[in-house]
């Protein structure tokens, strides 16, 4: 019953950082206090009822996801709120909630490794492959095999010059322009495109240098597979793992 109740808590400040991550890429970091504030109560709670022996879980589970993510956060791998999140989650859930409805126990498939934060990372991870999929598939619907940049087709697709203000995207190319030519060069990690960017794009469009087109990466919020990895996490398991499995058997 109490895993049923930590997992209800969770779920409104999870959905509320996805719908604030896709407005604005960024969750407030009251959202995570909040969270943290009303989430020491079930650590009371578990440490009331279990005593002494549940504090190594608990321990394990933060420290070992605290480094986990600031590691990441510090490669710039990971977003602030990214890592708060699974930081409070390993906080509230050390390991793995367990369900019974439906005459089946939850999640489907055991994880070998209990520590339940890791495991929404883990399939959130998995869950971005989607994404890359599915530009592909809308670049090569709009495009047919006319593209000029095939690689790009997994990372961004091409928008108008006119369209780019006031939009999370990057340019995936930075450009200049080199005896009366422009070049562009692949960069990691985009180009942020402002009005001096945008006024470039415009001119160089109006000499006929460069395409009505430009490539962009759309800036993808985080906290949309960590909460679908979370619901995945308590229903049906690692995904990895269980996908590691199935590929190793058959």
């Amino acid at each position: 019953m109490l895993d049923i109740l930590k997992i209800i808590f969770c779920m409104p400040f999870l959905i509320y950082s996805c719908y604030s991550d896709i407005k604005t890429r960024r969750v407030s970091n009251n959202v995570w206090l909040v969270m943290l504030a009303g989430g020491i109560f079930f650590v009371l709670y578990d440490i009331l009822t279990y005593g002494a022996a549940y504090l190594p879980r608990l321990l394990i589970s933060a420290g070992f996801i605290f480094v986990f993510v600031y590691i990441l956060f510090q490669f710039g791998i990971f977003g602030g709120a990214d890592a708060k999140s699974l930081i409070v989650l390993s906080i509230i859930l050390p390991a793995y909630p367990k369900l019974q409805a439906f005459s089946h126990t939850f999640p489907l498939n055991k994880p070998i490794i209990d520590l339940f934060a890791f495991g929404i990372f883990g399939n959130a991870v998995l869950l971005t492959i989607v994404v890359p999929v599915g530009l592909a598939l809308y670049n090569i619907t709009k495009m047919g095999l006319h593209i000029d940049n095939p690689l790009y087709i997994f990372i961004g697709y091409r928008a108008k010059i006119s369209e780019l203000a006031n939009k999370h995207i990057k340019l995936i190319q930075n450009f200049e322009v080199v005896n009366g030519e422009v070049k562009f060069r692949f960069k990691r990690g985009g180009v942020e495109i402002d009005e001096k960017v945008i006024s470039g794009l415009k001119a160089l469009s109006e000499k006929g240098l460069v395409k009505e087109e430009v490539w962009v990466t759309p800036g993808l919020p985080f906290m949309i597979p960590i909460t679908l990895g979370f619901f995945v996490a308590v229903f049906y398991g690692d995904l990895i793992f269980e996908l590691t499995k199935y590929l190793i058997l058959n």
